[in-house]
């Protein structure tokens, strides 16, 4: 429980931090925050989906562990690229905005994925 509580707090932080850049760092009225929050709310989403379905997965044996996080991973990429869709041809968000910030906020978020993945690795080899 300890690697999903660590992962959690990180994306609690990560997000404060990031919002904060946003929110002070960025020139009032250039950004139009709802597209942002549009994007993060997806992306937030979709990262802790994927550490879940790693913790699901991770004690698991081998051939059930890849179904579950590579079929994971298709599945959430395909639930994305239909919001991202959805998104763009409702005019629910200004494009360039959520656009930039959704694959800026991606990035961000697949590395500490990774990183969570790493750590949850990391102490199961130190347990044994």
């Amino acid at each position: 429980m300890k690697p999903l509580f660590d992962f959690l707090l990180k994306l609690c932080i990560l997000s404060v931090i990031l919002w904060g850049v946003i929110a002070y760092g960025l020139a009032p009225g250039s950004v139009d925050l709802s597209s942002v929050f549009i994007a993060w709310v997806m992306i937030v989403t979709n990262t802790l989906a994927g550490y879940l379905l790693f913790e699901y997965a991770f004690d698991r044996e081998s051939q059930v562990f890849t179904k579950v996080v590579f079929g994971g991973l298709v599945i959430r990429l395909l639930v994305l690229m239909v919001l991202v869709a959805l998104v763009i041809l409702r005019d629910l968000a200004v494009i360039n905005d959520f656009v930039l910030s959704f694959f800026a906020f991606y990035c961000i978020y697949v590395i500490v994925e990774i990183l969570g993945y790493q750590r949850k690795n990391k102490q199961k080899k130190n347990a044994a």
